[in-house]
């Protein structure tokens, strides 16, 4: 570790954070599946493969265009499970509370969470709520863990990324950390933006349905953007990715507001986006499929896997022809956007 004390910087996603997970998390609480780093850990159990997932939500502020903290914590844990093409079964929420909050505040985060729930087809089933005093949290934590099921013969993992395959998403970038961002900062857009949060079981059943090994990672680029994410998948993989800066689906208002603030979108969370790295026979077909669902409208061919560069590199073909390697996001860009 770089530091003796942790910053801000060690939950932003990006490099910080996987010091902190390489060189102290992993090592003490070590076991195989974690070690892994996928959104979910697959669970051998007698009959069927579970998949299990945890993640705690701090966002500030608490609600923001399109959604709250509620909702987004119920849909980034469903969307964790469905990272592994596991079907969602059943979610735990526990609840931290300072004094104070306001009782028509957590109403509207709890109904927001019910209604998500609903929407994604799991159950909440358990959970846990403490109290604490003023100042010991911001308004409202929560955590939430999942359990879902895999079906015989799904295999989707961040290591199995194969030299030709192609890399797909479903719409556009930086909507979720951008909105947050303009929220907090309480900044005028003349351009409607909201969250992307949203639950992507539903269109990853159709795909793992449809395409079935064909498929070989799938991922949500959440805390340090799509650039993050790609690099870890590279590393993981041990090969290169190649990504088309022209063919990124950005909206106006997240690449003006990024470019006002010096950000780059490839960079910011996502909450209702998801990469699909896929055999490159089925790229085409994959994009058509995803774009048939309200949460893939905008689904892209944004890149492809190989090229003559080291393992775990990842490099941004350039709109004007050039080429530039990326790496992970260092430090803190957006704090507190999930």
């Amino acid at each position: 570790m770089d530091s003796d004390i942790i910053l801000l910087g060690h939950g932003s996603g990006g490099e910080m954070s996987h010091q902190l997970l390489e060189q102290l998390i992993i090592p003490i609480l070590s076991g195989s599946a974690f070690s892994q780093r996928n959104d979910a850990a697959v669970i051998d159990c007698p009959t069927r493969q579970l998949a299990f997932s945890t993640d705690s939500y701090v966002v500030d502020p608490i609600f923001f265009p399109g959604g709250n903290i509620g909702d987004l914590a119920i849909n980034g844990t469903v969307n964790d499970l469905a990272m592994r093409g596991a079907i969602p079964l059943a979610i735990s929420v526990a609840l931290i509370l300072e004094e104070g909050l306001a009782v028509d505040d957590l109403r509207r985060i709890l109904e927001s969470m019910a209604a998500a729930a609903r929407h994604a087809g799991v159950d909440i089933v358990t959970g846990d709520t403490k109290v604490v005093p003023r100042g010991s949290v911001d308004q409202v934590f929560i955590n939430t863990s999942g359990i879902g099921l895999l079906n015989d013969g799904v295999s989707i993992s961040g290591d199995q990324a194969c030299v030709g395959d192609r890399v797909l998403i479903n719409g556009t970038i930086g909507d979720h950390g951008m909105t947050v961002l303009a929220c907090r900062e309480e900044l005028a857009l003349s351009t409607t933006l909201e969250t992307d949060s949203m639950a992507l079981n539903h269109l990853v059943a159709d795909l793992v349905a449809t395409f079935g090994g064909k498929i070989h990672v799938l991922r949500d680029p959440t805390r340090g953007g799509v650039a993050t994410t790609l690099k870890e998948i590279a590393l993981q993989s041990q090969v290169a990715i190649q990504l088309n800066e022209s063919s990124l689906p950005v909206k106006p208002a997240v690449s003006g507001l990024s470019a006002l603030l010096g950000l780059d979108p490839l960079f910011v969370a996502n909450e209702g986006k998801l990469l699909v790295i896929v055999a490159a026979e089925v790229a085409d077909e994959a994009v058509a499929l995803m774009r048939r669902h309200s949460v893939g409208s905008d689904a892209a061919d944004i890149g492809a896997i190989g090229g003559d560069f080291e393992a775990g590199s990842l490099i941004l073909n350039t709109a004007i022809g050039g080429q530039r390697r990326v790496e992970m996001l260092s430090g803190d860009l957006l704090p507190r956007i999930c």
